[in-house]
């Protein structure tokens, strides 16, 4: 609920200052909390759940600016990009790969985990410990690299 309260406050701001790619960005996130909302079995917005939805946004403005900068598409490729750096205000900051190995690394060690056909286990604990500050692909190639080693 406090992701809502806080994408109205800017909705409003982004209005008054005119600024086209956060009205954008702003409505699509208003109106994928209305849909999470409205989901059967959707339960109450925890904050878990506002972060996933955000973390979701992000990586399909991620993968449509990727698409269209690869077809030349530049003026739609400059959109998604705009709504991207919007998103990212609302995510924590990301981790990099030197950051994430350790701490896969110690997981890896505390469940005893030695086998590749783990590797889910891994991946939801770390997902879960990391809380959003790195990409799901990133914990799964790690994860992959550090059990094919052991």
């Amino acid at each position: 609920m406090e992701l809502e309260k806080k994408v109205m406050e800017l909705l409003k701001e982004a209005m008054k200052a005119k600024d086209e790619a956060s009205l954008r960005t702003l409505r699509a996130i208003k109106g994928a909390i209305l849909v999470a909302k409205t989901e059967k079995n959707a339960g109450e917005m925890t904050p878990e759940r506002e972060m996933q939805l955000i973390q979701k946004l992000a990586k399909q403005r991620k993968e449509s600016f990727e698409i269209y900068h690869g077809q030349g598409m530049t003026e739609l490729a400059n959109k998604e990009k705009e709504e991207l750096e919007v998103l990212e205000k609302f995510l924590p900051a990301q981790l990099t790969e030197d950051e994430v190995k350790p701490i896969i690394q110690s997981l890896i060690t505390e469940m005893g985990v030695t086998d590749i056909k783990e590797m889910g286990k891994v991946i939801g604990a770390a997902n879960k410990k990391l809380g959003g500050q790195a990409e799901g692909a990133l914990i799964s190639r790690i994860v992959k690299e550090l059990l094919s080693i052991s």
